[in-house]
């Protein structure tokens, strides 16, 4: 069995993608068709990967932990997720432990027969929820929070599939997509909120659903639509059809699709991911220009969008000053000291013949931990940059996120603990500045942020989770119990 991909240890200072979902009904291809999906979803997620498959009458799977081109490489193994209807998972984990079966597509025999899921996202309450069908007498085989979705259609009274998931959605909470196999059905669910992106495609007279376009790119299918916030999709011989079991809630698409996450060739509501990161980058410009600059330079490769955009606004010379090495991402190399020292080395260097004596604005897509934003400030003034100054495309982040992208606790995070000033002097720049929420609202097509309705999940940015944190709040409440108790204890 393949080892779980790993990170390097110095590359844990950027956010992690949650994971992506890819479904096809109605073609003989299905799982060589989601094979591909899931190669152009791999950003989304590169500890694990599976694919389920129906074929009318029978089930099949393969999953494994790696990446998919570790593990989908053989026409053997898709010679054998037979059938017509089949769904796909690259998984990141930000809930459960990175073991073989937290791995998706998650499968149950019930008692109408097959029911498959892969689910993007993070539930709120799915520890609260668990412990209340523990108790009922559900039987957990893995600690991901996909599986309290299968046990709470096992446990349904309702009559139908259909039905059936829909009482299972209506009880949890978060942000997610899923998509989901059973009675020769395929199902595609996005959360009241729109948070997780899902869109539709067609390719012939197959359906196809996916996390984001690019997935459609690769296998030539026609994009149809977004699938909504709230609603519920239907997928069979008979064609799709559509529900919307929730009540109508406002829409918070996560705004950090556009940051960072997203493949900036998809589309998604409606708009090109490249286009609003470049966008992103000249709103930027404007409200923190560096005057006398020499060149502008992304840190590769997510800045670079950002760094086009704010080169175009501000008319200074768009430069690779820093070439990533691409043959680097994992690595064999146990973690000492020294090797940690030299990580961002192995993975980015500076373009010497570029940066030597200029003023370099270093543009990237966002701070979390600030140690690889100090090391690359470090390593472009090494290379003879006479000034060093950095934008960011995104607003200081000061919350975790708890709908489905790996973060950081907040005490972890600089922006929470540091002022601006305080984050420029620890990454030894000459100058910091980020996007301003005006700014990036701006930049993504809206005037400025309503705070009475905003537009976008920005709860990393604000603080304003737009779906209730279950489980956060409950675990928040048990630890001021223990330590009113101790403390009632230690009076004692």
């Amino acid at each position: 069995m393949p080892q779980p991909e790993k990170s390097l240890p110095f590359d844990d200072d950027k956010f992690h993608e949650e994971c992506g979902v890819f479904g096809v009904y109605g073609s003989e291809d299905a799982s060589a068709l989601t094979a591909l999906g899931l190669h152009a979803l791999q950003h989304r997620g590169q500890e694990a990967c599976g694919i389920v498959c129906f074929d009318g009458n029978h089930f099949y799977s393969h999953k494994a932990l790696g990446l998919v081109d570790s593990n989908f490489n053989d026409a053997r193994i898709i010679e054998r997720l037979k059938g017509h209807c089949a769904i796909g998972h690259n998984r990141y984990s930000t809930s459960g432990e990175p073991a073989l079966r937290n791995v998706q597509p998650l499968f149950a025999d019930m008692d109408f027969g097959g029911f498959t899921v892969a689910h993007n996202g993070n539930l709120t309450n799915a520890r609260t929820l668990r412990q209340e069908l523990v108790k009922r007498g559900s039987i957990f085989q893995s600690t991901s929070d996909t599986e309290t979705i299968v046990h709470l259609v096992a446990v349904s009274r309702k009559k139908t599939i259909t039905d059936r998931l829909i009482d299972a959605v209506k009880q949890i909470k978060g942000g997610y997509s899923l998509v989901a196999c059973a009675e020769n059905h395929l199902f595609g669910v996005r959360d009241p909120n729109g948070i997780r992106p899902l869109v539709l495609g067609k390719l012939g007279d197959a359906y196809i659903l996916a996390s984001e376009t690019c997935a459609l790119d690769i296998i030539g299918a026609e994009y149809v639509r977004d699938i909504a916030a709230g609603e519920m999709v239907i997928i069979d011989d008979s064609g799709i059809s559509s529900l919307s079991p929730f009540k109508t809630v406002n829409p918070r698409f996560c705004i950090f699709e556009y940051i960072y996450f997203a493949r900036p060739d998809s589309f998604m509501e409606g708009h090109s991911v490249y286009e609003m990161r470049k966008n992103i980058g000249a709103e930027l410009a404007k409200e923190s220009p560096v005057e006398g600059a020499d060149l502008v330079v992304p840190v590769p490769d997510s800045g670079v969008p950002s760094a086009i955009g704010f080169a175009e606004a501000s008319g200074i010379p768009f430069e690779l000053g820093i070439i990533r090495n691409h043959y680097v991402g994992r690595t064999f190399i146990e973690p000492t000291d020294k090797i940690r020292h030299l990580g961002v080395r192995l993975k980015h260097n500076a373009n010497r013949a570029y940066i030597e004596g200029k003023k370099v604005i270093l543009v990237d897509d966002s701070i979390v931990r600030g140690t690889t934003s100090r090391k690359i400030v470090e390593m472009i003034r090494a290379a003879g940059a006479k000034e060093v100054h950095m934008r960011i495309s995104s607003p200081p982040t000061i919350k975790s996120c708890f709908y489905g992208i790996d973060t950081p606790s907040s005490e972890e995070l600089l922006a929470s603990q540091k002022s601006v000033e305080d984050i420029r002097k620890y990454i030894k720049a000459d100058s910091l500045a980020y996007i301003s929420m005006e700014g990036l609202y701006r930049a993504v097509g809206e005037t400025k942020r309503n705070d009475k309705k905003p537009q976008y999940c920005d709860a990393c940015f604000t603080g304003d989770y737009p779906v209730e944190l279950v489980d956060e709040n409950n675990h928040r409440n048990e630890e001021k119990i223990t330590d009113l108790t101790e403390r009632q204890s230690m009076k004692r």
